[in-house]
């Protein structure tokens, strides 16, 4: 089987295809490189999954008539390419638009004309629950009032998403993450900047004196749900299906930064700032329908997640030296 994964050198892309190339299956990666984190990093993932059965092909998802080059032999897709972060759309709302919106057309196109595409599985996020909907979130909550652009663009996703199915009877899921984490993370996420900060001794900002909570979730049990969605496509009677994809626990900001000074060995420079408007104070996923549908179960507590990317992190600031 042959299964195309955008946004391939980025966290989830790369882990997902590397749990793909050992099923067997043969991976066609897409990624643009930006510039957006270190490309030295989303360089390194790619060389740990060059050879038999990947190939790679450098382009922006939002080049439509390069993405229909792509679909030859194609049955599953994986689309995990996007511009992410919430705040930085408050910078560069163009490239959001490019990416998510523009980017998630192409590959709904692909797979409109791709003869044999039987299943489109593409990422959603948390964020477009906003910051009033009752907890633990639950797919049935309405998804209407998104506090940033970001979330805005991943509804809109999910929308147009609805609308290829109804209109060409495209088989999709769309999976809400809640914030991903663990080893080969990306920089601009918290528990990257904050192990950043504590090596070098810098700040690490605590919004609301680390009163926020979030749902951590390691990558390990990310990839296993959206192998459980891969293993378990949609039929005629619900062909296009939404689902969160979390821990079902959420966790203080604080208890994070806790145990990474303990893994480090070092204590934070703590900074209290007020919350941003476009921040949650709290989330956390209900997962029953994941779990339903292929037995999802989450299995990995910060306690041990965090130990395990802080291993990894101390190896890649070595790497990354030489790089």
């Amino acid at each position: 089987m042959r299964v195309l994964v955008t946004g391939v050198a980025g966290f989830i892309g790369y882990h997902v295809a590397q749990a793909l190339l050992a099923r067997g299956l043969e991976v066609v990666g897409v990624d643009d490189l930006n510039t957006y984190y270190d490309v030295r990093l989303k360089r390194a993932r790619l060389a740990r999954l060059g050879g038999k059965g990947f190939s790679f092909h450098k382009l922006d998802i939002a080049d439509h008539d390069s993405v229909m080059k792509l679909g030859d032999g194609v049955e599953v897709i994986v689309h995990v390419a996007a511009q992410a972060g919430v705040r930085y759309s408050l910078e560069q709302p163009f490239a959001y638009a490019a990416s998510n919106l523009t980017g998630h057309l192409s590959i709904l196109e692909l797979a409109r004309h791709a003869p044999g595409v039987k299943h489109l599985i593409y990422a959603s996020s948390s964020s477009v629950y906003g910051t009033g909907s009752a907890l633990p979130y639950a797919e049935s909550e309405r998804a209407d009032k998104p506090s940033s652009l970001y979330a805005a663009t991943k509804r809109a996703d999910e929308l147009m998403s609805a609308s290829y199915t109804h209109l060409f009877g495209l088989r999709q899921t769309g999976l809400r993450f809640f914030t991903v984490y663990g080893p080969w993370g990306r920089p601009d996420m918290a528990y990257f900047g904050f192990a950043e900060a504590i090596c070098v001794g810098q700040p690490v900002t605590l919004y609301d004196s680390g009163r926020l909570k979030r749902d951590f979730t390691y990558i390990d049990d990310i990839v296993a749900g959206i192998l459980g969605v891969f293993d378990n496509p949609p039929d005629s009677a619900a062909p296009h299906r939404v689902f969160n994809i979390g821990n079902n626990r959420a966790e203080y900001v604080t208890d994070l930064v806790r145990l990474l000074e303990r893994a480090l060995g070092r204590e934070a420079v703590i900074e209290t700032r007020p919350k941003p408007e476009a921040d949650p104070v709290e989330t956390c996923a209900n997962v029953d329908a994941l779990h339903a549908l292929c037995g999802y179960v989450p299995s990995t507590r910060l306690e041990e997640g965090v130990p395990r990317f802080v291993e990894w992190y101390r190896v890649w600031r070595e790497m990354r030296a030489g790089l």
